[in-house]
């Protein structure tokens, strides 16, 4: 009998100290200063244009994005991003911000043209007229803060150039893309080459 009251009293000793929100989990669970570790970042002060915090995470787990713009034959722009420690949350996703999870920002040319679940969209021709043009996608988790590494937002920027077009079903202009890493030029992660993006893309939602 002497074991049952050794499990009992054991039990017992772990239900007090989980009222005591001390908890029986591995000491791993929380942070040196015995608050609960954040998987999810660190808010700054830093907010991007419309007022969103930045979400600080560390360079080695942080998400990447890259972003590839390529003529349709329908005289539009397929727009398809490539992700790596990241994943699309799916449309009804509570507003928590998840490590490597929540959506992305399509921006023209500074401004937000869509809201993306998805590595893919399609840009109408009406919308990219003659010139140069800078696409950029940004990741954002799920509460709407913005995914950032050394205070800068996550985001990747592929410019396009349209001339006058000849007739013909698509825009004369070349495919514009971010370079993956150790390919062609990279600037220093936050640049025309792809704010912190340009994955390989070895994770696609």
């Amino acid at each position: 009998m002497s074991w049952t009251r050794s499990l009992i009293t054991a039990l017992a000793v772990c239900v007090a100290l989980l009222a005591g929100s001390v908890g029986c989990g591995p000491s791993g669970a929380r942070g040196q200063d015995g608050k609960p570790s954040s998987p999810a970042g660190e808010l700054l002060d830093e907010r991007d244009e419309e007022g969103r915090p930045y979400r600080e995470v560390d360079e080695e787990d942080a998400p990447a994005v890259g972003v590839e713009v390529t003529p349709d034959t329908d005289g539009g722009w397929d727009v398809r991003l490539t992700v790596r420690n990241f994943r699309f949350s799916p449309d009804g996703t509570g507003g928590r911000a998840v490590a490597g999870r929540g959506l992305a920002h399509l921006e023209l040319n500074g401004r937000r043209v869509a809201l993306l679940r998805t590595p893919e969209y399609h840009l109408p021709g009406h919308s990219v007229p003659r010139g140069t043009h800078h696409v950029t996608a940004r990741l954002y988790a799920d509460d709407g803060s913005v995914w950032a590494v050394d205070g800068e937002p996550v985001e990747s920027t592929a410019d396009i150039t349209v001339s006058d077009r000849e007739p013909g079903p698509g825009p004369s202009a070349e495919p514009a893309a971010t370079p993956p890493p150790g390919q062609g030029r990279e600037t220093d992660g936050r640049g025309r080459s792809g704010g912190r993006g340009s994955p390989g893309g070895d994770e696609q939602a």
